[in-house]
């Protein structure tokens, strides 16, 4: 297979990394609370226990960006803030939408979706608020192979950000009569925000070994995929491509996956629910 899991996600940590940050904090000016946007351009995995536990922040604000004709269902929202409500500690949570203008790519980097998000992001860390930042793009992923049924269903990239690839759901969708749109989009998003989480292994510590292996185009040897070997888990790799989507959706008879034990264990350990 062309498509390594390792190399991608190494990639996009060394990606963030890399990133540049604000050097300034800015102030609201109907608040008079400093706005911490450095907070926001952080590594995979870094706000993880900020997200499960309320430690820090005890409120939670989504804000989601997504071109015209490519917004989310209701049904998926609401999906996810009881998906967020029943694993973390987060009980207020404020969901405002962004309409956007389409890049007018017919595929975008993930660069690119970093640029657009630098570019619209209005939502960032203030007092006891938390902030994430979904993108739902009309253009696929640079990455997709189509022609080997490999295409990306959604990505994170930093701490509270990532992108879901509407388009390309609504396309893989399409093609069954035994998923729908919605099922795909809230399967999409839950397991994208367990990366959030830090699941597998990237900023919550495994309880117990559960990581999945891929084998390093390069060097040959088994690597960690940062993602949960168990049969049926939510965090299963081949939920962020469209075909592994299919198959998974179809054998749990329409239904969106679970965490496994091993996985909720690390939810637990890291200060979710």
């Amino acid at each position: 297979m062309k498509k390594n899991l390792y190399t991608v996600f190494a990639l996009l940590l060394l990606f963030v990394f890399s990133c540049s940050k604000s050097s300034n904090t800015d102030i609201d000016s109907d608040t008079n609370q400093p706005i911490d946007k450095p907070a926001s351009f952080k590594a995979i995995g870094d706000s993880a226990n900020d997200l499960l536990s309320n430690d820090k922040f005890d409120k939670l604000k989504l804000e989601i960006g997504y071109v015209k004709d490519f917004r989310p269902t209701a049904t998926t929202i609401a999906d996810l803030v009881e998906f967020l409500k029943e694993y973390t500690f987060k009980e207020i949570i404020e969901i405002t939408y962004l309409e956007l203008d389409s890049p007018n790519k017919e595929t975008l980097k993930l660069q690119e979706v970093a640029d657009l998000e630098t570019k619209n992001r209005t939502a960032f860390n203030q007092g006891k608020t938390l902030a994430v930042y979904i993108y739902f793009s009309d253009a696929p992923s640079d990455d997709d192979e189509p022609e080997a049924d490999l295409v990306t269903l959604g990505a994170v990239y930093r701490n509270t950000s990532m992108v879901i690839y509407e388009s390309t759901i609504i396309n893989l969708a399409a093609k069954s009569t035994r998923i729908s749109t919605g099922t795909v989009e809230t399967a999409t998003l839950l397991h994208e925000f367990g990366h959030l989480f830090g699941l597998v292994n990237i900023g919550s510590d495994m309880v117990n070994p559960h990581e999945g292996v891929t084998t390093d185009e390069v060097s040959g040897e088994e690597i960690g995929n940062k993602h949960c070997n168990q049969d049926g888990c939510l965090m299963r790799a081949e939920l962020e491509f469209g075909a592994g989507m299919r198959k998974m959706i179809t054998a749990k008879n329409g239904q969106v996956p679970d965490y496994d034990t091993e996985c909720l264990l690390d939810l637990k350990a890291n200060g979710g629910r």
